[in-house]
Parts: structure tokens; sequence; C-alpha cells
């Protein structure tokens, strides 16, 4: 029992060793980046293999383990649990993480003297991002939460000597603030409701929803809705999407992958554990607010897409397209855990592909990408061109890619569900994306034939776009290795 316990937070511990290690070397020993390199590719794939260890203990021990500071695994408030949905979220951030800083390296050569800061927020992110997956008690879901979101506003505003990412950093304060007090405003609004800030264990939230008839469930519902906000502004759905574009775009290119795509996978995984886990029995009341929530994400994330001339602001909309898309997933309950699962394993791998493709093409530090700036990438990078294309292919849910898998799973979870109309959305959407996805690829593929500007990305973009390709593909063409293992990807 005692080093199960440990290895319930050993994603954290690592991750918080690898920053301190990061700085303390900076300081003392005054090295330059290259000693960082090492240290947060370790960091991020010793966490991911915690997550594996994580995933056999809880398949050799039949079930999840709850922790406490008394190290009992059964108590009345819970601060940990060692389950399939806290272990399957150490797998992809670890493996997310480590393509993500492989794809915001350079990035950090071009920052200098600040890279040990900008590597240390990375891994202190992260661990911030995968608390949010392992706990049931809704505070610390919400120190989670706060962890992963300064560190994010840091890393937006990280070249201070540009106006477009000061007032990325301050708009993504600004909101990001908002959004965290209604969160906040909601745990204290649930806890009035129910007694208990806790998911799991005795006195519960579960166990109140099993024993009490609520009558009169104003304030409960109040609480539901501020936790609900929160959360969706955090994934970017509408209409809580507003500072996606603006903070991608005057973010820089470096660090966009890392923020969007930690972001997604943290903030689906405090969904589900929320709201599934805790909230099922009234998923009656808030399956509709999410089925509404998920169809105006897709609409307006595809129509917005649609007259985007920058290639940022329109990953950014395509990305609140995806929010909706995912949102079906939880309208399905526990049976809808392993759809999302696949599409959080596989989608962010895209997201960090296509941002490392940005940063090669209009510089790690620039605050804007023009979609004409890919013009001819095919000749001048062919390497670049053609992953890029199928980084567009799998987002748009074309067959044979791993986001038409996805895509298929969340429709099918949708369906049994009964939401048929929110189905006939997704579909339409979806055919409707392809036009913005299919613009860039002929972007690509088009321009004249004596543009012999020629792009040599560094040896760390090419590892992280050949790693997000490869998952692109590989489960595109052979989902089922994956369908397999997220099945028992479900929360307690």
């Amino acid at each position: 029992m005692g080093n199960a316990s440990y290895l319930a937070v050993a994603f954290e511990g690592i991750l918080l060793i690898g920053a301190l290690v990061v700085l303390l070397v900076a300081v003392v020993a005054g090295r330059s980046r290259a000693v960082w390199a090492p240290i947060a590719g370790a960091s991020f794939l010793l966490a991911a293999l915690a997550g594996v260890l994580q995933w056999i203990e809880v398949e050799n021990g039949g079930g999840g383990m709850f922790f406490s500071a008394q190290n009992l695994q059964v108590i009345k408030s819970p601060m940990v649990v060692l389950d399939g949905f806290s272990a399957m979220a150490s797998i992809v951030l670890g493996l997310v993480g480590f393509t993500a800083m492989l794809g915001s390296w350079d990035l950090v050569a071009k920052v200098g003297k600040r890279s040990a800061e900008f590597v240390a927020l990375s891994l202190l992110a992260f661990a911030g991002l995968h608390m949010m997956a392992a706990t049931p008690n809704l505070v610390v879901i919400f120190i989670g939460l706060e962890t992963a979101s300064i560190s994010f506003y840091v890393l937006a505003g990280f070249i201070r000597a540009d106006v477009k990412s000061d007032e990325s950093a301050l708009k993504y304060f600004l909101l990001g603030s908002l959004a965290s007090a209604l969160f906040l405003y909601g745990i204290a609004l649930t806890f009035a409701a129910t007694g208990s800030l806790t998911i799991y264990g005795v006195n519960s939230i579960r166990d109140f929803f099993s024993e009490t008839v609520v009558s009169d469930p104003g304030i409960l519902l109040v609480g539901m809705a501020l936790m609900l906000v929160g959360l969706m502004f955090k994934i970017s759905a509408a209409p809580f999407h507003q500072w996606a574009p603006d903070v991608y775009q005057g973010a820089p290119s470096g660090a966009v992958g890392l923020m969007a795509a930690g972001v997604k996978i943290a903030g689906f995984a405090a969904l589900g554990r929320i709201f599934v886990g805790g909230f099922i029995s009234q998923i009656d009341t808030w399956g509709p607010i999410v089925a509404v929530i998920a169809a105006l994400s897709m609409v307006i994330g595809t129509t917005m897409a649609l007259v985007q001339t920058d290639m940022k602001r329109l990953v950014a909309y395509s990305g609140v397209a995806h929010s909706g898309y995912l949102l079906l997933t939880l309208l399905a309950g526990v049976e809808g855990m392993s759809a999302m699962w696949f599409y959080l394993a596989t989608y962010p791998f895209m997201i960090v592909g296509t941002f490392a493709i940005i940063s090669t093409v209009s510089g790690p530090t620039s605050t804007s990408s023009p979609i004409e700036a890919m013009r001819g990438l095919s000749r001048r990078s062919p390497e670049m061109g053609w992953l890029l294309a199928i980084f567009m292919f799998g987002m748009s849910g074309m067959p044979f890619f791993a986001g038409f898998v996805g895509k298929i799973l969340a429709f099918i979870a949708a369906g049994d569900a009964g939401y048929i109309w929110l189905v006939v959305v997704a579909t339409l959407t979806t055919v409707i994306g392809f036009a913005f996805y299919l613009r860039v690829v002929a972007t690509v593929f088009s321009g004249e034939d004596d543009d012999t500007t020629m792009i040599d990305p560094t040896l760390s973009s090419r590892f992280a776009v050949v790693i997000g390709a490869t998952v692109t593909v590989v489960f595109g063409i052979v989902p089922w290795i994956l369908i397999d293992v997220v099945r028992d990807a479900l929360p307690l």
C-alpha cells in the first residue's frame, strides 16, 4: 500500500524534481540550455513511465485506490485516487509534454538566459494539469488548475519585448482569473448544497446523491453551472472561447502547442472526473446544457475558422470545434470515457505537431503566422509540407487518420445517449470543416516553382512533428490497439 500511495503522486513528484534540478543547476552552475534538454526530456518520459506503472498497479489490483495523509485506503476525504483514469492521464500528459517540449525547443534556444525558467514552468504546469485528473477533491482540482494556469500565463507573455505577447498574456490572465473565480465559487456552492468537497469516499458527493432526495436544488444547480463554466473556458468551448484566438496568435509560436495540448487534456479529464464521476446521477440536468455548448462550439468554431487568414487563429477556432466533438463523449457518461481518452490520446499530438511546423516556418518567437507563409512549403521543406498535410487531414476527420476514428467514437457515444440531433450537427460541421483544412493543404502544395526560400527545421522540431504524425497515422490505420487500452481508462 505504501508503494502504491507514492506511485499515485509519482507524476507530480518527478516533474517537480525535474523543475527544481533545472533551476538549481541554472543558479549554481550557470549551465547552458544544452543541459536542460536531457533533464526536461527525462522528466516527461519518466512521468509517462510512472503512468504505465500506475496502470499496471490498477490492473493487478482489480480497481482503484484512495489515499490521504493518513495513508488509509478508504477514508472520509480522499485527496488522491489511483485508477485507470488517472493512470491514462499520466501516460498521455507525459508523452504529449515530451513531444511538445521538443516542438518548443527552438523557442528555448531563442530566449537564452531565461531558458531554464521556460523549462521549469513547463514542468510545473504539467504537474498541475495531472493533479486535475488524479484527485477526487474539488479544492485540489482547483489548486492543480491554478498551478498550470499561472505557469501558462507567464509562458504566453514570455517574449517581453513583443507588445502582442504582452497583450496575449494579459488577456489570458484576466479572463483566466475570472474563469478560475467562477470555478471556485461553484465549488463553494456545491459544498454548501452537499456538505462535501470530495467526489468519492465516505460522506462524499456521490453518497449525498445516493442517500438524499434534493427537493430544492437551486444552490446545487448554480454551483454545478459555475464549475461547468470555469472548465468550459479552459477547454475553449463556445461561447467561452473568445480568449483562445487572441492568445494563440499573440503568444510565441514555440509555446502555444505546449499550452493548447496540455490544457485540453486536463480540462476534459477534470470534466470527466467531476461530472461523470461525481454528478452522473444529475446527467439529465447538466447533459442538455453540455449538448448545447457542444453544438455552439462546433458551429462557431467551424464557421469562424473558414474566414481566418492566420494559421494560429485557424487552429484556435479548430480547437473550439474539437472541444465540441469531445463534449459529445461526456453525454454518454461512463460509457463515453473510452471515446474521450482515445480523442485525447491522439488529437493533442496533432496540435503539437502543427504548432511545431508553424514555429519552424514563422519563427519560434513570432506572434503571427499568415496562412500564405505556408505557400509552397512542400517544395521549401518537403518533410514539413507533407506532415502538415497529415495533421490537417487528421484534424478534419478524414478516414485512415486518428481524427476520423476519434470523431466516429464520439458520434457513437452521443447517439447511444439519445442526442441524434447533435450527431447530425457534428456531421455537418465536420463536412464543412474540410473546406478550411483543405485550404491549408492546397496552400502548402501551391506556389511558384522558382520560390527557392528553403526551410531547414531543427532536429527537435523534426522529432516532434514525426512523433505527432506517427500517432495520427498509426491509430488511424490500427485504432483497435488504442481502443482496447482506453476501455479501462474509467473513473472510479
